[in-house]
């Protein structure tokens, strides 16, 4: 069987996530399309990579992401950084003719992006954002009934992302509330994967309406490089730096296909930990997700008798999307990590096959767009247009 080399750039949260779905990617999918082989993991200094390779399985580490890059035994570039090191190592990946998945967002801007985009796009190598929500076997479901007709012509879509890791305004100065480095706040850290859904579900966005929101105006400033998200400091005398981006997005869709809808993310929602929900309407019927509750999709069709309407829940299962890779009952328990292992598949399988992988940098560089249009909508205090990628 095939082995895929790769070198992975970036060893905090999400490489740890990345690493744990190349070992494991085989044995829920087998045979696998190709092995995927932990060659090269890099990080901010010697030390702390060489750590993070003991840690994570690779063979080599390195503080230096373009030796890895232009190895030439590397086939796959994993971009895990912060997001103003996305373009650069993108884009020299690509030269390099190397396969790329990188986190989301794709970068800090649509113009950013562009770049990212047309990169790969000379290159003609398989790339890949890593919305991995879209992954998970109910919202693959919903997707099948949306597309099979179930739920007729669809009219709403209700999407939100809340969380509460940084309603502490004791919390550090991470480099997520920096707008040099992540671009923008919660708008493009957690209401691109809204965004993601609206468009993997629903279709096109084409006009927006928002409000964006600053409600913590400075932070304590980290100590050390290692991020500390979520973290508190109760040490009153701690210097403090000014946060320059959004802490909540609130926002109006109008969709290419004539529905409209509504999209609010927030990570200072006391109480909510991880809640990534849509509800869609559609002339036919209903469905309803919750990603704290991820083994469940909702559903309420028109046709159902009068006196058995009403939502009811579908555990996933080996019937449904992915399950026969993954758990043989129904609701026995699907994480995040098994959305990651799940992205490693279709990922390399779109390298083995010479295919095309969604979301990809086009729709990485839509969304960015689309956040583009939020954020100057927010300015204008009006409805604004989109930007559609030809």
């Amino acid at each position: 069987m095939k082995k895929l080399n790769v070198g992975l750039i970036g060893a905090g949260f999400m490489g740890k996530a990345h690493s744990l779905a190349y070992v494991a990617m085989p044995m829920f999918f087998w045979p696998a399309p190709a092995i995927p082989v932990r060659r090269s993991i890099v990080d901010i200094n010697d030390s702390v990579a060489a750590e993070a390779a003991q840690r994570f399985g690779f063979e080599k580490s390195s503080s230096d992401w373009r030796s890895v890059v232009e190895d030439p035994e590397i086939d796959i570039i994993d971009i895990a950084t912060p997001n103003h090191l996305h373009a650069e190592i993108a884009i020299a990946a690509a030269a390099a003719g190397k396969h790329i998945i990188s986190e989301k967002p794709l970068a800090r801007s649509g113009e950013e992006a562009k770049t990212m985009y047309d990169a790969v796009k000379n290159a003609g190598i398989v790339h890949m954002v890593a919305f991995n929500y879209r992954r998970t076997p109910a919202v693959a479901l919903a997707k099948k009934y949306i597309d099979e007709g179930a739920l007729g012509d669809i009219l709403n879509f209700r999407g939100t992302y809340l969380q509460d890791w940084s309603a502490d305004p004791d919390g550090p100065l991470s480099w997520r509330f920096q707008k040099s480095i992540a671009g923008s706040g919660s708008l493009g850290d957690i209401g691109t994967h809204v965004v993601d859904m609206a468009r993997y579900l629903c279709g096109e966005i084409t006009q927006v309406n928002t409000q964006l929101k600053t409600w913590v105006k400075t932070r304590p400033l980290q100590a050390g490089g290692v991020d500390k998200l979520g973290a508190s400091t109760k040490d009153s005398t701690a210097p403090r730096g000014e946060v320059d981006v959004d802490d909540e997005v609130l926002s109006l869709l109008e969709f290419q296909n004539g529905a409209i809808g509504s999209l609010e993310a927030t990570r200072n929602a006391h109480g909510r930990n991880n809640f990534l929900t849509f509800e869609i309407h559609g002339t036919l019927g209903s469905v309803y997700f919750n990603y704290e509750r991820r083994d469940e999709l909702q559903v309420a069709f028109a046709a159902d008798q009068s006196d058995r309407k009403g939502f009811r829940t579908v555990y996933t299962g080996p019937a449904h999307p992915y399950g026969e890779g993954l758990w043989p009952i129904p609701a026995l328990g699907i994480g995040y990590g098994e959305t990651k292992i799940i992205e490693t598949y279709d990922f390399i399988k779109a390298i083995m096959e010479g295919g095309e992988v969604s979301p990809n940098f086009k729709d990485g560089y839509q969304i960015n767009l689309i956040a583009d249009a939020m954020a100057a909508s927010s300015q204008s205090r009006s409805w604004t247009q989109v930007q559609l990628v030809k």
